[in-house]
């Protein structure tokens, strides 16, 4: 479950606050703008300021200011556009389907572009009913444009205020994130659980947690002017450390299950892991009542058990020296996490000195960079492109959608439709389906609430109450669960048209139907020119090997000592890790496609596997190397990496050379030999040459999986 669903900390959540900044915000403007004018004019008013509450997302104060202005400019000329437009009616349609079509089109610019195009559809359906005269028609986009003004004003005020607390948040979130994803990890202990679909929802967690990790970022590094700005930014910065030692663990859960099985230390390990997931929630849980964090959380019990189990194995000798090597090693691993989450608490308790690497460093690197380009939107106006052809299919869509509603036997209700259409058909089948589920279900939710509410309820103030609720809830949830949104939004116009006509008895019903024929609509057209994720696997496999081969050059050149800062390892490590989320998302939204559009799940799963763990393998070497540095004989360390590095390249070239459809690797380079194990005499020698085996052996296998995705994926494609 989402930590925002969660009770304990749903109202300390920026969903909440953004739900609640709305409702105030809207309501505040109507009351207002009644008081010194008409219903009418609080009405035009209040829908200028709704369009803009699309674009009142956690964003830096300079970013936001743009987003939220765009979508006051775009959606003002949209208005003005179509009301200039109603009286004429084939003009009409025309330029809804040419605005439909360019509002898709600016899904090019990626997710944060989606609420603007959703802005732009909206107002143009709200807009299409009217019949107005040019004179009204600009007066009716003032008003519009004065609304979504005020309320940019009012929501930068706001994020300004709060600007601070809204950092907290948002690291809070990526923190209980991050807890979630240790306790995937705890489970890897647990007999019960299958360790190959257990390692399956581990990596597709991380796509999760890269999001918020992401976002994190870009509030927190973009900005640090205070104190309270440093201990933010100590926490997040700590947070990723934390989680390079959590990738780190990986070990051979296999071999610890069949040698321990009928011991209690697996046992241990899971609570110790479930119990450390509750230590990094207690950390986000204190950020976000904006206090200092300190440990609660006792691991006396779980450390005695695992000491104890070590020395049994010791003294059962030869025989039990793999399952000892690998047990002891893992007991390393947990005590540097348990003194990592100790240094979080420490984090979130004062500034310190040595605040790492964001005090004059460039955090561009790390920071989402958005440019809309003209040349960006030109470039992709070919059948080929993907977001082209989705706003060809909207523009059907909607064109089909306002046929029907001209057809309809009752008074017409065009709009509903329409926005139906426009809230359902996303840009990928998946998110379609999974709309269209939470879209109708919500609406039939949402009716019955309403027809019992007009039924029982006859108190305006509670009618009023209710409806306020519901404002609150709709933006609230609208990134949490999409189906309570599709319940607040029914209940909130169904009890304001409500209040404004009393005496329609069909209002529930003809509501109901209007959403099932805009549902039905948008189902049929989710198949016209559809974009199938197979077709950008190629792309999205070659991104993560290119950005690996980047990773790897990095990593060796931190782990042989040949950089003076993590800074350039940590910059290719988020740009595979962000690869192989985008990689992990397309196989998750193939797998919610018809089967007949689905290729190579399997190998494309164990690819996205073989590359993860190599970070993880990666993790551990930097782990190793750290813990042992003062005895650590660098000679011919350094040459065993070398050697490890050359290889593993080599393979990951090899493996690219494939995906291109060409031979196998020409001329390749001839690797370092490696030193023998018998010329170092150091303890940690042999964890150094398990790991880079196993970094191998994964390079390896990412190569059989590469031809295998070039064979299914690419012929068919």
């Amino acid at each position: 479950m989402h930590y925002a669903l969660n009770l304990r900390t749903f109202i300390y959540s920026h969903y909440f606050y953004l739900g609640l900044r709305v409702a105030i915000g809207l309501v505040g403007l109507a009351l207002l703008t009644q008081e010194i004018s008409d219903s009418n004019t609080a009405m035009t008013v209040c829908i200028g300021a709704l369009c803009t509450t699309l674009m009142d997302m956690p964003s830096p104060l300079r970013h936001k200011f743009n987003e939220m202005l765009a979508s006051v400019l775009l959606c003002s000329a949209v208005t003005l556009l179509i009301s200039l437009c109603g009286p004429v009616h084939w003009l009409l349609l025309t330029v809804l389907v040419l605005v439909s079509f360019l509002a898709s089109m600016m899904v090019v610019y990626g997710k944060k572009s989606m609420p603007l195009q959703l802005a732009a559809l909206f107002i143009m359906t709200m807009s299409m009913e009217h019949q107005m005269t040019w004179q009204q028609s600009f007066h009716h986009a003032g008003l519009f444009m004065l609304g979504g003004l005020i309320y940019l004003a009012y929501a930068m005020a706001i994020a300004w205020v709060l600007r601070h607390r809204i950092k907290q948040q948002v690291l809070a979130e990526a923190l209980f994130e991050l807890a979630a994803y240790i306790d995937i990890k705890a489970d890897f202990y647990d007999t019960r659980f299958n360790l190959t679909e257990q390692f399956n929802k581990l990596v597709r967690h991380q796509s999760i947690l890269a999001d918020r990790q992401q976002a994190s970022r870009d509030l927190i590094l973009r900005s640090h002017k205070n104190s309270k700005d440093a201990i933010v930014v100590q926490v997040h910065v700590c947070m990723l450390d934390l989680y390079e030692l959590i990738l780190s663990t990986h070990t051979d859960y296999a071999l610890l299950r069949q040698h321990l099985t009928d011991s209690d230390v697996l046992k241990s390990l899971h609570d110790l892991a479930y119990k450390a997931a509750r230590d990094i929630e207690s950390v986000a849980y204190a950020v976000t009542r904006k206090r200092a964090s300190y440990a609660q959380i006792s691991y006396d019990k779980e450390w005695s058990d695992i000491e104890g189990e070590i020395a049994r194995l010791h003294a059962k000798g030869d025989s039990a020296q793999e399952a000892l090597a690998t047990l002891r090693a893992q007991r390393n691993k947990i005590r540097a996490i348990l003194k990592m989450i100790a240094d979080l608490h420490l984090a979130s308790q004062k500034v310190y000195d040595n605040v790492p690497f964001w005090s004059g460093a460039d955090m561009a690197p790390f920071l989402s960079q958005q440019k809309y380009e003209l040349k960006t939107l030109l470039s992709n106006l070919r059948l080929e492109s993907p977001v082209f052809r989705f706003a060809l299919r909207v523009s059907m869509a909607i064109s089909v959608g306002l046929a029907i509603g001209h057809w309809l036997p009752y008074a017409a209700h065009s709009y509903w439709i329409v926005l139906t259409i426009v809230i359902i058909l996303r840009p990928t089948f998946s998110m379609t389906r999974q709309r269209r589920a939470d879209r109708i279900i919500g609406t039939i939710i949402g009716c019955v609430i309403t027809a019992i509410v007009i039924r029982f309820v006859h108190s305006n103030i509670v009618l009023m109450a209710i409806l306020f609720l519901s404002i609150v809830a709709t933006p609230t949830f609208i990134y949490l669960r999409y189906r309570y949104t599709a319940i607040a939004v029914s209940l909130m116009i169904l009890l304001q048209m409500h209040l404004v006509a009393p005496s329609n008895p069909n209002l529930v019903s003809e509501r109901l139907i209007d959403t099932l024929i805009g549902a039905a609509v948008a189902t049929v057209f989710s198949f016209v020119l559809a974009n199938w994720e197979y077709q950008s696997l190629p792309r999205l496999v070659r991104q993560v090997l290119n950005v690996n081969l980047s990773y790897m050059q990095a990593s060796f050149e931190l782990l042989q000592g040949k950089c003076f800062d993590d800074f350039a390892y940590r910059i290719e490590r988020k740009r595979l890790m962000d690869s192989l989320a985008a990689l992990s998302s397309a196989l998750v939204r193939m797998l919610d496609e018809p089967a007949s559009k689905q290729r190579a799940v399997e190998d494309i799963n164990l690819f996205i596997v073989q590359n993860y763990l190599l970070v993880a393998h990666v993790a551990a070497l930097r782990s190793i190397l750290g813990r042992h540095a003062s005895q650590l004989p660098v000679a011919p360390v350094n040459a065993l990496l070398s050697h490890s590095h050359t290889q593993v390249c080599l393979t990951l070239s090899r493996a690219l050379e494939q995906l291109d459809n060409k031979a196998a690797i020409s001329a390749p380079l001839a690797a370092p030999a490696a030193p023998p194990a018998s010329d170092v005499a150091w303890s940690g020698w042999p964890l150094v040459q398990r790991r880079i085996r196993l970094l191998q052996a994964d390079a390896d296998k990412i190569v059989i999986h590469s031809a295998a995705i070039v064979h299914i994926v690419a012929p068919r494609a």
